[in-house]
């Protein structure tokens, strides 16, 4: 392994912290790395050609109040990128204005997500909520050719170059960036046309907007999408003709936020309404559809059938898990992050553009979330979904599950007691020519040897486990989102001098 230190963060977390989510798997990283020719332990397929990335959040500084909640880390993106059968990796802070400005200042300055948006010692900020730091560590995603990154309650987008890593500044859209409102997590690109789709939140009538940024990274289309009051979605979905937006029954209480105060609830008596729009539609025209009241986190896919908009995500059991007094005061704090306590479950719904029916049918009676796709296969029909198995009680990730939609089968992989991975991505190999033809990409950390690596499965196959096992230079931080973006789709990724530069090979 050829490895070079590219930087370190000022962090003034203490030496003996308790916090769980921030120690043992999820201890941050301070240290930025670049190392080349790393160790693989067993075949890295020669047809793998690309990269997988990964954001997470990664604090530095104690939260501003005391109270710090998982989603409030700075963004450390890594990636780990692969080439004629050899691999490296990088890992970078998001070098947001948030970042900087805490990195001078040597402390926090915004209000986490659990703290008092009032009492925060910066009074500007972003988020829909406001007075936030714009940590920009939740989503990631490749467009034009560029990484990008994105924070869960809106802020900007910032430009990565998807090799290295280095922070190429925010998006502009030719200045028309709406930097108002920001872009919330998972902006969605369409592989057959080259658009990005995305919407925005806030608490100001109209609530929501939707836009379209095309494939020379213009801002297209823009426009209100009015919601009956302050929502809180999380991510959305798109066919080859609609967007698919949600107004879920989950979100701040009106009265609460009246006041300045930002709490929660799930109101079970309210329908999940999910909107369809036509691509450059406004909001006169949204068909919206109410269907059994639930919160969504993540969709997997969309497409169009007939009359019909088949749409599949995660379905939630329970949006609001119950205090029930049981576990550490971190997991009773925390329950809303445990996949288990909120009972998450493949779901598909199907909304008849013509009638205006609902149909919906659980996928799998197994607890997962946070599933991928082939990404060539968004906005049209699909038949696998990978996605994660989570720790009893805890936001960790302890398996993989292969979904067949179709015939229902899975195939379950098991990393083992205390071995966790990150969000998993389809890699469809050089020349791949089915759906699953292809590999699978995750992170591990690795609590029983104080490691990490990189894993790389037969997509057809993960059952019987990882083809290779590429050793990573430090034990990183377990992580959400990923993407994965073909060399093909990485400006330069086979000229000779950014060859030289990326893999030193």
């Amino acid at each position: 392994m050829d490895l070079e230190i590219l930087g370190r963060a000022l962090t003034t977390l203490p030496a003996d912290d308790d916090h769980p989510y921030r120690t043992g798997p999820w201890r941050p990283q301070h240290t930025e790395h670049r190392a080349d020719d790393l160790e693989v332990i067993g075949d890295l397929p020669a047809d793998l050609d690309g990269v997988y990335i990964r954001n997470t959040e990664n604090p530095v500084h104690p939260a501003q109040q005391g109270r710090y909640h998982p989603f409030d880390g700075d963004g450390m993106v890594h990636v780990v990128g692969f080439r004629d059968g050899k691999a490296f990796y990088r890992n970078r802070f998001v070098k947001t204005d948030g970042f900087l400005a805490e990195q001078d200042a040597g402390r926090a300055l915004w209000a986490g997500i659990a703290e008092n948006p009032a009492k925060s010692e910066r009074t500007d900020g972003w988020g829909a909520r406001g007075r936030m730091k714009d940590a920009s560590s939740t989503d990631v995603t490749v467009h034009n050719g560029v990484a990008l990154t994105s924070f869960w309650q809106c802020g900007d987008l910032y430009r990565l170059d998807p090799a290295s890593l280095e922070t190429l500044g925010k998006a502009e859209w030719c200045g028309d960036f709406p930097s108002g409102l920001g872009v919330s997590a998972h902006p969605k690109v369409d592989p057959r046309t080259g658009e990005m789709l995305f919407f925005n939140y806030g608490t100001d009538a109209p609530y929501m907007h939707y836009g379209v940024v095309d494939a020379s990274d213009k801002l297209v289309h823009y426009t209100d999408i009015e919601l009956p009051g302050a929502r809180l979605p999380h991510d959305m979905a798109f066919t080859e003709n609609y967007a698919i937006l949600n107004d879920c029954p989950l979100f701040w209480i009106p009265e609460a936020l009246a006041v300045g105060k930002y709490v929660s609830r799930f109101h079970p008596d309210l329908p999940m309404r999910l909107g369809v729009v036509p691509r450059r539609g406004n909001s006169a025209d949204v068909m919206w559809f109410d269907a059994a009241p639930t919160y969504v986190l993540h969709w997997t896919n969309a497409y169009e059938d007939g009359d019909e908009i088949v749409l599949e995500g995660f379905h939630q059991e329970t949006p609001e898990p119950e205090d029930t007094g049981n576990g550490s005061l971190y997991e009773r704090m925390f329950r809303f992050l445990a996949l288990d306590r909120m009972g998450t479950h493949l779901h598909r719904w199907r909304l008849n553009l013509r009638t205006g029916q609902v149909r919906e049918e659980r996928l799998s009676e197994r607890i997962t979330e946070f599933g991928m796709i082939n990404s060539g296969h968004l906005g049209v029909p699909h038949r696998y979904t990978y996605a994660a198995t989570g720790l009893p009680g805890w936001f960790l990730f302890d398996g993989l599950v292969k979904h067949d939609t179709v015939t229902g089968a899975e195939e379950h992989f098991a990393l083992g007691e205390g071995v966790f991975a990150s969000e998993t991505v389809m890699a469809p190999r050089i020349g791949s020519t089915g759906e699953d033809d292809g590999y699978l990409v995750t992170m591990t950390v690795d609590m029983n040897r104080d490691l990490s690596e990189c894993l790389v499965f037969d997509a057809t196959r993960l059952a019987d486990g990882p083809l290779a096992r590429i050793r990573l230079p430090e034990r990183i931080s377990s992580g959400t989102h990923s993407t994965w973006a073909a060399g093909s789709a990485i400006p330069g990724w086979r000229d000779a001098d950014r060859a030289e530069d990326a893999l030193r090979l």
